[in-house]
């Protein structure tokens, strides 16, 4: 059975189209990219172009192949535009076969026992799924058999691309060489940010690096471009409205929204972060900047565990292990912190950072209060336990809860354990006695702060009524 090659498997010689892809230079001008967090960019490209009087057809080559065509500006003086097309059918060796069928190409093979070239000319029959040719009387497909051939062509067609490009169709008011503006949106351009954050536990202070994590898969490189990074995702699509997002209490990294102003440039809602220098952002590139270098912030440790339901959880579970700490201007971090990831590090008895956890963050603004899960706790525990439940009325339950709490460390601990559920249904829980005096941190929550010594237990009681 006959085993056919695709045209890239026979190592096709691009001949001139190859010379062609690999003396081209990048055509931008003056280029600025405005990059949102959502996979979407604005490119702006002011290049200079001789235009003769009256219509004329112009290319912008080096435009980012997903380019979303129905957004493009072209700015200039004296001309109009009467038709824009892109050309996204990209140079490549399949493609190459496939516009050459009908056509007339050269096939080159080696006798690999001599090492003798033999030239034939034939004609491309089809290109679907293999290579079938026409050579002189005889019809012939291009196996998988290990000799070498390669494909000569003589030229590029003139609807095939080596770069992505833009066409446009002008009309001209005058001849000269003047500054157009062109501008597009594009998917494929992304960034986001990354932290990583240094905590000295003894010292209660923490060291965070911001670095701006940025990716190009435009299928295109940005030579030499300003770039601006825009924290916030712009809405598309035509929805109207607005909706709420919600999340269930307790989920996420803030505690408290922050009210302070970071000393940033804003535009509109959203925060800008330029980078500095002008920069080339490569296809098929991450690249990284540092944006934030904080020494000696406040931070410390904690422990937390939320017991969902008024239940009996029959095996000890951990604390969540957690790093608190702020953005604030005073004591904190002292900036806006656009969405990104948190990675924490310790460092061990040998002086060694080590990795101990991460988390994500939302965009969050200045002089918030920040909780970074970074683990589970090993060494400390919780088991809740559903002591007595006793039915009031139709519509009314008591139930009491024991909570003991476990810490195996060599030095005590306070924990931050919290019954949540108390909303669920009717919001009319109520705590009618407890052992230690909580905190309703919200309507749906209540919170101890227990203090566990070290090697030991405690525990909490307490009796709730409610219509479930």
């Amino acid at each position: 059975m006959l085993r056919y090659r695709t045209a890239p498997a026979l190592g096709l010689a691009l001949m001139a189209a190859t010379a062609f892809a690999a003396h081209a230079q990048n055509a931008q001008g003056d280029v600025s990219v405005t990059i949102y967090n959502d996979n979407l960019a604005l490119v702006q490209d002011i290049r200079q172009l001789n235009l003769p009087n009256g219509r004329t057809r112009q290319e912008f080559p080096d435009v980012s192949a997903q380019i979303q065509a129905q957004t493009v500006t072209l700015g200039g003086s004296d001309f109009g535009i009467i038709e824009q097309n892109f050309d996204y059918d990209l140079l490549s060796p399949d493609k190459l076969m496939e516009k050459a069928v009908g056509q007339t190409v050269t096939i080159v093979r080696t006798n690999p026992a001599t090492g003798k070239e033999i030239t034939e000319q034939a004609k491309v029959l089809a290109a679907n799924g293999g290579i079938v040719l026409q050579i002189g009387n005889r019809i012939e497909v291009l196996r998988d058999d290990g000799l070498p051939v390669r494909v000569v062509f003589d030229k590029v067609p003139e609807n095939l691309r080596a770069r992505p490009t833009l066409s446009v169709t002008l009309d001209s008011d005058r001849a000269g060489t003047r500054p157009v503006s062109l501008s597009y949106l594009t998917p494929g351009l992304a960034w986001n940010a990354d932290y990583v954050a240094l905590f000295d536990e003894k010292a209660g202070k923490i060291d965070v690096q911001g670095w701006i994590t940025l990716r190009n898969n435009t299928g295109t490189s940005f030579a030499n471009a300003k770039t601006l990074l825009v924290a916030g995702s712009p809405n598309r699509g035509g929805g109207g409205g607005y909706s709420n997002r919600w999340s269930p209490p307790g989920g996420g990294s803030l505690i408290k929204a922050g009210t302070e102003t970071a000393d940033r440039e804003r535009l509109g809602d959203y925060y800008l972060y330029p980078i500095a220098e002008r920069t080339t952002i490569a296809n098929a590139q991450t690249k990284q900047v540092s944006f934030l270098d904080v020494v000696g912030a406040g931070a410390r440790k904690a422990y937390e565990y939320r017991v969902g339901w008024l239940q009996t959880i029959d095996e000890p579970q951990s604390f969540s292990t957690v790093l608190k700490f702020s953005s604030s201007a005073q004591g904190g971090l002292g900036d806006a912190l656009p969405a990104g990831t948190i990675r924490v590090y310790m460092r061990d008895a040998r002086g060694q950072p080590q990795f101990i956890g991460e988390n994500s963050i939302d965009h969050t603004p200045m002089g918030s209060e920040l909780a970074i899960k970074t683990g589970e706790a090993f060494d400390v525990k919780v088991k809740a336990t559903v002591a007595e439940r006793t039915q009031l009325s139709k519509t009314r339950w008591r139930t009491t809860m024991v909570y003991t709490l476990t810490n195996a460390r060599p030095e005590a601990v306070t924990a931050d354990l919290v019954q949540g559920g108390l909303d669920w249904v009717w919001n009319d829980t109520k705590i009618v006695a407890e052992t230690q005096k909580s905190d309703r941190v919200s309507s749906d929550a209540a919170q101890w702060k227990v203090a566990v010594p070290a090697n030991g237990e405690a525990s909490v009681k307490a009796t709730f009524e409610t219509k479930w």
